[in-house]
């Protein structure tokens, strides 16, 4: 079971992403502006995923995205998006959300893109069965505390930024295809397509490289995929 925070202004959508989450045996608070759901973060409500409407009243579900974010790495973010707010989703992810749900969107899909994320959160609180921290080159995963260092200094990472820089770590030197990237981050079962991928390398260039228009650690394989090299 996990603490939901859904941010939906219209009333009949955000009705049913409610009821079919507690029927999931999820915990929900729903709002429908930004300013009071960062009132209730601000006095201390903790959430495991946050739902957020792109289009809100006042505060945008963009802005929102980008503020949750700058203060908690771990949250999973799904934002919700019209068909016509493409460049919209880019921005989302570019700001930290992990996934979005295109709306018409269907109850079994939006559920399924929840326990997918949930998995990714709370696998974060747990050890590897195998070992504690991986290395590669100046780098040190640190899979007990969740946190990746270079030259150990501390590099913050959201939750599937840090289950890619483990996969990345895990096939060293591999050239690995977008669509394997995809299925060992979000899932086999993940609805979306593979330009999140793409988005979330971006966002991990910026982080590590220390010129992430001329990556050395995340090459692109040009037609294919990404490969880890140190």
């Amino acid at each position: 079971m996990a603490k939901i925070l859904v941010v939906e202004d219209e009333n009949n959508i955000g009705e049913m992403i409610e009821l079919n989450l507690k029927m999931a045996q999820h915990t929900v608070t729903r709002f429908i502006n930004a300013e009071n759901a960062l009132e209730s973060i601000n006095y201390g409500a903790k959430y495991d995923i946050a739902i957020l409407d792109i289009m809100l009243p006042g505060m945008n579900g963009i802005s929102l995205c980008e503020t949750i974010r700058k203060n908690d790495n771990q949250i999973g973010i799904i934002m919700l998006s019209a068909k016509s707010q493409e460049r919209d989703k880019v921005i989302s992810l570019s700001v930290g959300a992990d996934d979005y749900v295109t709306k018409p969107f269907g109850v079994q899909e939006l559920l399924a893109r929840v326990e997918s994320l949930l998995r990714r959160v709370v696998r974060q609180n747990h050890s590897a069965e195998n070992e504690d921290v991986i290395r590669s080159g100046p780098f040190t995963l640190d899979l007990k505390s969740h946190i990746l260092y270079k030259n150990d200094q501390i590099i913050d990472l959201t939750s599937m930024e840090f289950s890619i820089m483990e996969l990345f770590f895990k096939n060293e030197g591999t050239a690995l295809v977008r669509e394997k990237i995809l299925e060992g981050v979000w899932g086999e079962n993940y609805y979306g397509d593979v330009k999140i991928v793409d988005v979330n390398i971006r966002r991990l260039r910026i982080k590590i490289e220390e010129d992430p228009s001329n990556p050395q650690y995340i090459v692109t394989v040009w037609g294919y995929g990404y490969r880890w090299t140190v």
